[in-house]
């Protein structure tokens, strides 16, 4: 499942909500019985694609956040820069050009994005 400006509850107390640009979540973690509302849980893979207005600060607390929480897999697109980064749940931190892609890993087997697709 893809989804694009959906929620996610990642923490209570207090709540913790964030929206991703696009998440992806196995049909394997959906909840049979969803609820209305934001999804209690972390999707697998999340894509933050950075604006102007984004502080380095606010985007390493969402990577935290989604890691935290237990997304596997955090890609962020970097326009300006023409640049993207993977980061993974044990820590590692993948630096990409426009010359490279994005790839699905064990979360999305198969699955690949060039860099230079996504910054059009």
């Amino acid at each position: 499942m893809l989804a694009a400006e959906t929620g996610f509850t990642l923490f209570r107390a207090p709540d913790t909500v964030r929206a991703p640009d696009v998440a992806f979540i196995s049909n394997e973690r959906i909840p049979k019985d969803s609820p209305r509302g934001f999804a209690e849980l972390a999707p697998d893979l999340v894509v933050e694609v950075l604006s102007p207005s984004d502080g380095a600060g606010e985007v390493a607390e969402k990577i935290d956040d989604w890691v935290s929480a237990g997304c596997r897999l955090v890609w962020v697109v970097d326009p300006a820069r023409r640049s993207g980064r993977v980061h993974r749940a044990n820590g590692a931190v993948l630096p990409l050009t426009d010359a490279d892609a994005f790839d699905g890993e064990d979360v999305v087997p198969g699955f690949s994005c060039s860099v230079a697709d996504l910054l059009r």
